[in-house]
């Protein structure tokens, strides 16, 4: 059963958005998915308590924040598995995340501090003993690409010998979507035809 694991040294990079977007994503699909969520914050735990009967259901992994246990066995009731983590991971946490995934995304901003961080955390994951064994994939948060911060993490991102999935814009229907514990796949096309066009290339990484 495939794990796919948000990652990020950084808070408020955008991990819980990617992590409830990703989970909505496989169950539109059809795929029996749980989602869960390490991170104190508990973003996704509330995205998921907020969801509505009428969408396409997402299971709950109950995840401790100082245990990362083994999301329920693969079957006819989990074949995706999606966890959300804290910010700063490391020690133990880290391991324990190391052992269980297969995908790893590492979303970043268009920021000074944001770049200089994840690069640490990139190379961290560079010399794990495992990353033979997972796919590490970057996506660009809250990209505006008419501005030169946008810009420098183009150069920077191309600069790293990992995929760029794709970069995500900034925009308020994440915000409004979350707020109802819905995905960009659980709406109509049209309201977020932009948006899903940049899902494309990730949603292809993750099917892959």
């Amino acid at each position: 059963m495939p794990i796919v694991v948000v990652a990020s040294p950084k808070g408020g990079v955008g991990k819980s958005t990617l992590s409830t977007q990703i989970a909505g994503y496989y169950a539109s699909r059809g795929h029996h998915v749980v989602l869960g969520d390490a991170d104190p914050q508990q973003s996704s735990g509330l995205w998921l308590s907020l969801r509505p009967t009428s969408a396409a259901p997402i299971g709950a992994w109950d995840v401790e924040a100082d245990e990362i246990d083994k999301p329920p066995k693969a079957g006819k009731d989990t074949t995706y598995a999606v966890l959300d983590t804290p910010a700063g991971l490391e020690g133990k946490r880290f391991k324990d995340v190391m052992k269980l995934a297969d995908k790893i995304i590492v979303p970043l901003q268009p920021s000074v501090f944001d770049i200089f961080a994840t690069r640490k955390f990139l190379d961290r994951l560079a010399e794990h003993r495992r990353i033979d064994k997972m796919q590490v994939g970057l996506v660009g948060m809250r990209v505006d690409e008419r501005t030169l911060a946008a810009e420098r993490l183009h150069d920077y991102l191309e600069g790293l010998e990992l995929p760029v999935l794709t970069y995500l814009r900034n925009t308020q229907n994440y915000v409004h979507l979350a707020a109802s514990g819905l995905s960009l796949f659980d709406v109509h096309t049209s309201r977020v035809e932009k948006d899903l066009e940049q899902w494309q290339p990730l949603s292809a990484w993750l099917d892959a």
